[in-house]
């Protein structure tokens, strides 16, 4: 790796780096994610009670779900950036979608952070999506925590559960502590490093901190607020845990190979700071990142950031729209001149917001670890990289081949303006991909390709409730999307054509790129077999612009 003035780190900057946490919060859909992060911010501080945010005069304030689909629906379906000090620390949480059809969202938002908190609803374990997630951390190599959640249910054996991580994830798993019971026994959680029994009592809702009682294992207090098996039984697991367990090593869980497990009720606040306080005690600070073969160093004076994500209309009376960018290295200002990678242009980055769900302040000055929030029409798409110097490139958001194909059909003519204007916006939000036929003799329909149906139905849902655009959704016959170069000439002649198979078609992508369109895996394989002279790609090909 070469040297470079973003390999040169800053004594000051350092300091801030350090302070810095920034985490997302993963699981499968209904295990307690987004209460977790409304949990976090209430032991935080930055709420007084769930659902309000003390920053804004105690005014009644959503928090991560803000959009009406999510919640008339009861899941999150857009990422969402919460930030707020707590104990020295500057906390990035980062809350996901849980849903497998807004997976791509999710996968781009882990490239923004350094660890993760992987939420497990006890009574069911590793369910799939929580396993794609996790494997997606693991290839990236983000430490990984473990919250074992919904104890206050009945839930499956705790030393099953651990098996489970180790059996199913291949993940060593070392519980930092230890449920008393569960269900209508769940009294509380073992501290097994303080050697201490954290006695709960259930709070209305779960709105306010739970009142905590900190007591010995050998407590009478103890002892009598447990049935005598329970007790008994808890007693003989931390015997087994402590004579055949392994034993902590932070080594290994900053490497991703170790998941320290924290068991408790995200929903009655029973072991949430208990997490929060080991989390951010262990979790890693912002660490260096690649750039071809340039390291950056988190402390650089020189500033570097990356777009992972694009939202409009957060705020509902403005037609605004937000680019959010992960820092990696400097330090932000706001009003400062940087150069986008993609375009070569200067941008100057004026508007710079910090926001709290819908709620938000202007961003005068943030560091590597840090998301900013950038409002207004600049030219940014997602995966751009933004740097106070020329030759930095950050390859970090994934690529994804839509699996769901339609055609999205505007109802009135009379606001064909407003239905483009507003598939253009959300369609730079990486909701879905537009292609274009090729040889399509009639009218040319969007046509939209997605990694599951249900982004569809979000998109139309925004059409309408922010555009005021109705539309109809046709359902297409294709499932695979394939993306073409020729092995010899120019990959963007508009002349070039592969032979097709069955059921296939052709298209381009927004970048120009062919694609051919498949109705199954039999398609692609006659496909294949028939064009041995082309490239076939699962993954989209970058714009033409940063071809090497």
């Amino acid at each position: 790796m070469s040297a470079s003035p973003y390999s040169i780190p800053s004594p000051a900057l350092q300091r801030e780096v350090k302070r810095r946490r920034s985490f997302a919060i993963i699981s499968h859909p209904d295990a307690g994610k987004t209460t977790l992060t409304e949990k976090f911010l209430l032991y935080g501080g930055a709420l007084n009670l769930a659902g309000s945010v003390t920053a804004r005069k105690n005014q009644r304030a959503t928090t991560s779900d803000w959009m009406d689909l999510e919640k008339q629906r009861g899941i999150s379906v857009s990422s969402t950036v919460l930030q707020f000090e707590y104990k020295d620390c500057v906390v990035n949480i980062l809350d996901t979608p849980g849903h497998k059809d807004f997976s791509e969202d999710t996968y781009r938002v882990l490239t923004a952070v350094d660890a993760a908190v992987m939420v497990v609803d006890a009574g069911k374990g590793i369910e799939s999506q929580t396993r794609k997630l996790f494997e997606v951390c693991r290839r990236r190599g983000v430490p990984i925590f473990t919250f074992m959640n919904k104890l206050d249910r009945p839930a499956r054996p705790s030393m099953d559960l651990l098996d489970e991580l180790e059996s199913v994830l291949g993940i060593h798993a070392f519980p930092v502590n230890w449920p008393l019971g569960d269900g209508p026994r769940f009294r509380g959680v073992y501290d097994r490093e303080q050697k201490q029994v954290h006695l709960f009592e259930r709070t209305a809702h779960g709105a306010y901190r739970a009142p905590v009682s900190v007591r010995g294992i050998e407590d009478e207090n103890v002892k009598a607020a447990m049935e005598e098996a329970t007790y008994s039984q808890v007693c003989d697991e931390l015997e087994l845990l402590e004579g055949a367990g392994a034993g902590f090593d932070l080594g290994k869980v900053l490497a991703g190979e170790l998941t320290p497990v924290f068991f408790g009720s995200a929903a009655n606040n029973f072991g949430v700071q208990l997490l929060l306080d080991r989390f951010l005690e262990l979790s890693p600070p912002p660490m260096p990142r690649e750039s071809g073969e340039m390291i950056i160093d988190p402390a650089s004076e020189e500033f570097s950031a990356f777009v992972f994500k694009i939202q409009a209309n957060m705020n509902p009376k403005h037609r605004d729209r937000i680019a959010f960018v992960r820092i990696v290295s400097g330090k932000f200002e706001r009003d400062m001149d940087v150069l986008n990678g993609r375009t070569g242009d200067r941008v100057r980055l004026a508007n710079s917001q910090r926001l709290f769900a819908r709620d938000r302040e202007t961003v005068d000055d943030a560091f590597a670890g840090d998301v900013v929030g950038l409002v207004g029409n600049y030219d940014l798409l997602i995966g751009d990289t933004l740097s106070s110097k020329p030759g930095v490139t950050f390859d970090e958001i994934p690529r994804f081949a839509p699996e769901c194909f339609s055609f999205l059909h505007n109802k009135s003519t009379a606001k064909y303006k407003r239905f483009r204007d507003g598939l253009a916006q959300l369609l730079k939000e990486g909701v879905a991909s537009e292609f274009t036929l090729i040889d399509n003799e009639g009218p040319q329909i969007p046509l939209l390709g997605a990694v599951g149906p249900l982004q569809f139905e979000v998109l139309q849902y925004r059409l309408e409730g922010e555009y005021a655009a109705e539309t109809r959704i046709e359902q297409a016959n294709w499932s695979l999307a394939r993306w073409l170069k020729p092995k010899e000439g120019d990959p963007l002649a508009p002349d070039a054509r592969p032979a097709l198979s069955l059921g296939a078609a052709l298209a381009r992508d927004s970048n120009g790129w062919l694609v051919a369109l498949l109705p199954s895996e039999w398609a692609l394989k006659t496909f294949s077999d028939k064009n041995e002279d082309w490239i076939i790609s699962e993954q989209p090909f970058p714009p033409p612009a940063v071809i090497r």
